[in-house]
């Protein structure tokens, strides 16, 4: 069965802040964001690195450091911050990287694995890269291997909603939308998470955590 349902797009994923419409503001920009060239991918991960060196290891602490690292850079920084997670959230967008947080959290909908990729940035580029790449390196992070035992659940949506935090705490106005979102992929390839067989197949290490091993 898909998780959460039949798999919905929601514009809360790419396009604006959960819970909370984006309203646009005066001038140029209220024709959506302007041209992103004010910051660099590289620009994006390091003020992420920054807020992970500063603000500790909780999700919440890190997204709290990471609004008030961005909302001393320039509102068209933050634009370009905005536009580069939103490209984040678009590739990362997979099946299998899917399954793998269904696995982990012990079940996740369309909106849980979007925050659960919001905790995944929280981890850094590195973590997020390999993680999209091959969804089953995760069973190698020390905290993900020891939610196998404690039950921990991983969502980062305060990471999520940075850059409309630190447009607003820059600013006093909302961030304006984004006039070219980021595509949200096709998922055709959806499989059967509670499939254990399936799971041991695609997920091999992640499985050996949180699969039931066969009764006896």
């Amino acid at each position: 069965m898909l998780p959460g349902g039949v798999f919905r797009r929601t514009a809360t994923a790419f396009g604006a802040r959960p819970g909370r419409a984006a309203v646009p503001v005066a001038g140029r920009e209220r024709r959506g964001l302007p041209d992103c060239q004010a910051m660099r991918t590289d620009d994006f991960w390091q003020l992420i690195d920054r807020a992970r060196a500063g603000g500790g290891g909780e999700p919440h602490a890190v997204a709290a450091r990471a609004v008030a690292l961005l909302a001393e850079r320039d509102p068209e920084d933050i634009v370009g911050y905005a536009h580069h997670q939103a490209r984040v959230l678009s590739a990362s967008h997979k099946v299998d990287l899917w399954g793998a947080a269904y696995l982990i959290n012990g079940g996740v909908s369309d909106e849980g694995f979007h925050h659960f990729r919001g905790w995944l940035m929280t981890q850094g580029r590195e973590v997020f890269a390999r993680a999209v790449a091959d969804p089953d390196s995760l069973a190698g992070l020390p905290q993900v291997r020891a939610a196998s035992l404690s039950g921990e659940e991983f969502s980062g949506s305060e990471m999520l909603a940075v850059p409309w935090d630190a447009y607003r705490r820059a600013t006093a106005a909302e961030l304006p939308a984004d006039r070219e979102p980021a595509p949200v992929p096709d998922l055709n390839d959806f499989w059967d998470f509670d499939d254990e067989e399936e799971a041991k197949r695609r997920l091999p290490k992640l499985a050996a955590l949180f699969v039931e091993p066969p009764a006896e």
